[in-house]
């Protein structure tokens, strides 16, 4: 038997969206197979990225080794009335075999609307020579509504441009994304309780506001884990300790949320929900070097994504702390000063964020209308990708 296996080559693009990279794909451009969901689409997908890798460093393929650059975008012509394109989102896992398909990337959302355009998925009567699109955008994951607006330039999306987003190195032009009624019709609050005391055996009871805003989040004190909110990467993500300490309270509060069944369950849900914690401003010095006065932000914030402390702040979980930070009594709104607001700036350890929330309650329930942050986003490389053809037999 021949050890020869051909290659097949799938269109694909690959963007940086906020503070992540990843993979995009248009839904008809893939095999007939991964077109649908299922396990060849799943084995498509972790090929393309380099997955799973017990080295940890995806090199036999398009991740970049971190939960940030592992990810994957399926897009198509979109069938929701008042919608332009459907955006599905897979995080890819680094070291074993498994696609998380249960959230959405708030960060390359802001590069949905300009792959929409670029590839003919958005009606050409809508768009203007020059101004700003509006992209509606279908969440496919978390059936929600983004609205991106996406500069042009002379027909052209523009990319280029003078915003500077912290954890990105060079400026780009600015892309402002909607996330409309983030919550929907499901409660934002899942255990009923703007703060919960959530007991982790081995760990103690931890004080916990865990929000469905976004992405499902569990916030936490930074003081009542032994940490400060000035803490960056190099901190956190080379002790296993903590870091098994941190899965630990995820998987906790994942039951408690209503998210799984029981603790075991949380090996095959590692993209949601996010844990974050929180802390009153402090000065720091961010990973880039810049300093960071606690006289310019409302409070701290650091938030785990598969496993590790973020580089910078995830997109999703940025509307489930602006939306929090709006709701008075819960654990980031407490951090931040207390009282009502609509908008918060916190820190990160690349940086800070400033994010704007509209809230209000509708028969004494917090809801969340919409929160809006800007972006940036650039085409990296377009061209083919090539897998082996095996995959399409998964």
């Amino acid at each position: 038997m021949s050890l020869f296996q051909p290659q097949i080559q799938i269109p694909a693009t690959y963007m940086r969206g906020g503070t992540s990279k990843g993979v995009f794909f248009k839904r008809d451009d893939l095999p007939a197979a991964a077109q649908v969901p299922g396990p060849v689409r799943d084995q498509l997908l972790l090929r393309v990225i380099g997955s799973p890798d017990p080295y940890g460093k995806q090199t036999d393929g398009m991740g970049g080794a971190t939960s940030s650059t592992s990810k994957t975008v399926i897009l198509s012509k979109s069938d929701q009335p008042g919608h332009d394109v459907d955006y599905l989102f897979g995080q890819v896992a680094i070291d074993r075999p498994f696609v998380d398909w249960s959230g959405n990337c708030g960060n390359l959302t802001a590069a949905v609307g300009a792959f929409a355009i670029r590839s003919g998925l958005v009606d050409a009567d809508k768009l203007p020579i020059n101004g700003v699109a509006e992209i509606q955008i279908w969440q496919a994951n978390i059936e929600k509504t983004i609205v991106a607006h996406v500069p042009m330039t002379d027909g052209q999306v523009q990319e280029t441009g003078d915003f500077e987003l912290d954890g990105v190195t060079f400026p780009a032009a600015e892309v402002r994304i909607d996330f409309i009624d983030p919550v929907g019709d499901a409660a934002m609050f899942p255990t009923g309780n703007l703060v919960d005391d959530l007991e982790v055996p081995g760990i103690g009871t931890l004080k916990a506001t865990m929000i469905a805003a976004g992405i499902p989040t569990i916030f936490l004190n930074a003081a009542d884990i032994g940490f400060n909110g000035t803490e960056l990467q190099g901190d956190i993500n080379g002790d296993d300790k903590v870091l098994a300490m941190f899965e630990t309270i995820r998987a906790h509060g994942a039951v408690r949320m209503g998210l799984i069944d029981s603790v075991a369950d949380a090996a095959g849900r590692q993209h949601t929900p996010k844990v974050a914690f929180v802390a009153p401003p402090h000065d720091y010095t961010a990973s880039s070097g810049k300093a960071i006065a606690a006289s310019g932000i409302d409070l701290n914030v650091r938030a785990l994504s598969m496993g590790l402390l973020h580089h910078a702040m995830m997109g999703t979980a940025a509307v489930a702390i602006a939306t929090a930070s709006a709701i008075p009594g819960t654990l980031v709104n407490l951090a931040a000063g207390g009282g009502p607001r609509d908008s918060v700036r916190f820190g990160h350890p690349s940086g800070t964020l400033k994010v704007g929330a509209e809230v209000g309650t509708v028969n004494g329930q917090w809801q969340a209308q919409k929160v809006s942050m800007s972006r940036s986003a650039r085409v990296l490389m377009k061209g083919e990708v090539y897998v082996l053809s095996e995959v399409l037999t998964a």
